[in-house]
């Protein structure tokens, strides 16, 4: 069997807006470096998503020196640049916000952004950053002690593989990019659905932790370019027809970092 290999790495530091394409990465305790530290919340600070605001997709963002450049793809003029590390003037002045049941003190980045991020999708929002001394602990299930998770759903990592897509897209009318499922990590090699027989597995000299297939909802049929859903529910209907776990349909797998580290595009991955 030819090796496993890394072949792309994706941040999303803005939960449920566009992905980051990356070379190479920083792999920390909560998820990688900048990633879902960032999240968009409404007056009562409950979290917002593509689920309920397709429109969201339309965000994209870029990384420029110490900086993320976010646009709208209707209005590439209107852009926004958001800090790496949110201004010090910020830091006073805090929420408690939600996410899936869990309950963390996050810090306001300031009204300029809600003000944009409001008018940009027409309803009111405000952004929120998770300071490092808010924790927010992974699923007891899960959890070894002390692993923690930014403001992605329930874990710090998610993988894929590109077999895995192909198979899907194999029985699909129409194939669909990766960029449906949101993962950090795809590689290439190996068997489709080769990922939920793991139970570790190594990144260059990093190693990581399988916990649970990831589930997946009605994000997956939104288009990422349109913000359109697909009104035969695609991927999901025929993912039902194949990857049922009870009653959830489930695709890639849920992940935890045992170190800290950078990791790169090409790396080989070994199973461990």
């Amino acid at each position: 069997m030819s090796p496993l290999t890394l072949s792309a790495i994706y941040i999303y530091p803005i939960k449920s807006l566009g992905g980051i394409a990356l070379q190479r990465a920083q792999v920390q305790k909560r998820g990688l470096q900048y990633d879902r530290r960032w999240m968009l919340v409404d007056d009562q600070g409950m979290f917002i998503t593509q689920r309920t605001h397709p429109e969201m997709a339309l965000l994209k963002m870029a990384m420029r020196e110490d900086k993320f450049i976010i646009a709208h793809t209707s209005k590439p003029y209107e852009v926004i640049a958001l800090p790496f590390e949110p201004p010090a003037a910020s830091l006073a002045s805090t929420m408690k916000v939600e996410v899936w049941g869990s309950q963390v003190e996050a810090i306001c980045v300031g009204k300029q952004y809600d003000q944009w991020f409001s008018e940009q999708l027409g309803f009111a929002c405000h952004l929120v950053y998770m300071g490092d001394e808010s924790v927010r602990p992974v699923s007891q299930d899960y959890n070894r002690g002390a692993d923690e998770v930014s403001f992605a759903d329930g874990y710090p990592y998610l993988i894929i593989g590109e077999a895995s897509l192909a198979d899907l897209n194999s029985r699909l009318s129409q194939a669909l990019p990766m960029d449906r499922f949101r993962p950090n990590f795809v590689f290439a090699g190996g068997t489709p659905f080769i990922e939920d027989t793991w139970k570790a597995f190594k990144i260059g000299s990093l190693s990581f932790t399988t916990t649970k297939p990831c589930t997946r909802c009605n994000l997956t049929t939104i288009d990422q370019q349109t913000a359109i859903s697909s009104p035969q529910k695609e991927p999901l209907r025929t993912l039902a027809t194949f990857r049922r776990q009870g009653n959830e349909v489930i695709f890639g797998m849920n992940v935890l970092a045992n170190g800290e580290g950078e990791i790169e595009v090409g790396e080989e991955l070994v199973v461990l």
